[in-house]
């Protein structure tokens, strides 16, 4: 099955050739082609029963590679089992129109973080807004994804919130009405309120760029006639009916945090120049379709998702925020009044993971399928890296 790193190898360096790329997509490309070759060096493994040997050659770690995600999810998820709290969760996305995507992408560090500090903050206001019951401090958990099923520049934010709020003195759980959290039109216009102030307030503090690409809106009148235009757009929010129980909260989770663009098995083929690969109609009732598009266009729309350096795309607010979960969590599950232990992170190799979780026994030898693959240890590593 082809993999996003057989269309780097075979058109990269076309696509290379005639656009500028930036310093995280250069790098993002390398490593994905790099990703469990000779290039990163590796080790042998041995069958103890029939003497079989065969490089193990190790992968890139690149929070942007397909290959790289399920170990990194699950380890992730796994963290998060013990600050689980015995309650529904309600799922809220938070998505920017894409109106003004022309000048977040000459901006992403600073208009993505405005994402974060919008959503977050209309959420902690309307938790202590009388009108909607709770009076208290929620926690969140906040995703951001960057894409449509197409590849397409989408910008949206996956939140996770547990269904209720810790009352101001500390010594309250305010439970959440069953199937209702906050208004969802009234969520969506506080939130458009927040997101284009601060927009507006970062564009006369001089704080944006506006490359070639971004030009047209530099000008003042030509930027507040922007806001105006997305200020008359009808902003969307969408929640889901809260889950129950640890399990289904946490499957819920591993299907929006360690996401990349397009996995792997969404790519049908790379032929003749074109990548076919497969997606699901949002406007069509969900149904599965495949589309084609030039291996360059491909590449392009993939790279659009390479986040800047060191930007956080998980982020946590409220009592689930780094500063306040270890104290909060255990208060609040006495509060609730469940004396069940939570549920403990589980202890397990790499390689019992991915039996778990894929059904593979990785240390199982391929050729007898009886003995066990053992790292041969060696002075120094059989594979160096190769600077060509």
């Amino acid at each position: 099955m082809p993999e996003v790193a057989d269309i780097f190898n075979a058109h990269g360096d076309d696509y290379c050739r005639i656009h500028r790329l930036s310093f995280e997509q250069s790098k993002v490309m390398r490593m994905i082609r790099a990703c469990r070759t000779a290039k990163l060096g590796g080790h042998l493994e041995r069958c103890d029963q029939c003497g079989f040997e065969r490089p193990a050659y190790n992968s890139c770690r690149n929070r942007h590679c397909p290959k790289c995600q399920t170990m990194a999810k699950e380890q992730w998820l796994n963290a998060r089992r013990a600050e689980l709290l015995p309650t529904g969760y309600f799922h809220v996305v938070f998505t920017l129109p894409r109106l003004i995507n022309p000048v977040i992408l000459c901006n992403r560090k600073t208009l993505l973080n405005l994402l974060f500090e919008a959503a977050s903050a209309v959420l902690a206001a309307f938790a202590k807004d009388p009108r909607w019951r709770l009076e208290g401090r929620i926690g969140t958990i906040a995703i951001l994804h960057t894409w449509s099923q197409t590849l397409m520049d989408h910008f949206h934010l996956h939140c996770l919130i547990p269904a209720g709020a810790l009352s101001p003195e500390e010594t309250a759980w305010k439970k959440a009405r069953a199937r209702f959290l906050f208004e969802a039109k009234a969520l969506a216009k506080a939130f458009k309120y927040q997101y284009l102030l601060g927009l507006r307030r970062l564009f006369e503090r001089n704080e944006l760029i506006f490359p070639t690409n971004a030009s047209r809106f530099a000008a003042p009148p030509a930027f507040s006639a922007l806001l105006h235009a997305a200020r008359q757009k009808d902003w969307v929010i969408y929640l889901k009916r809260p889950m129950t129980g640890p399990d289904q909260v946490i499957e819920y989770l591993g299907r929006y945090t360690h996401r990349v663009a397009i996995s792997n098995n969404r790519i049908v083929s790379v032929e003749n120049g074109s990548v076919t690969f497969s997606y699901r109609d949002r406007s069509d009732s969900n149904r599965r379709k495949t589309m084609t598009l030039a291996a360059t266009e491909f590449i392009r729309r993939f790279l659009l998702h390479v986040l800047p350096d060191g930007f956080v795309k998980i982020r946590y607010f409220g009592f689930l925020s780094h500063h306040n979960k270890n104290r909060c969590i255990p208060l609040i599950r006495g509060l609730i009044g469940t004396f069940a232990p939570p549920p403990e992170k589980i202890k397990e190799t790499a390689a019992e993971t991915m039996l778990r979780v894929t059904g593979l026994d990785i240390t199982c030898c391929p050729r007898c399928g009886k003995g066990r693959m053992k790292k041969r240890v060696l002075p120094t590593d059989p594979f160096i890296w190769d600077s060509s």
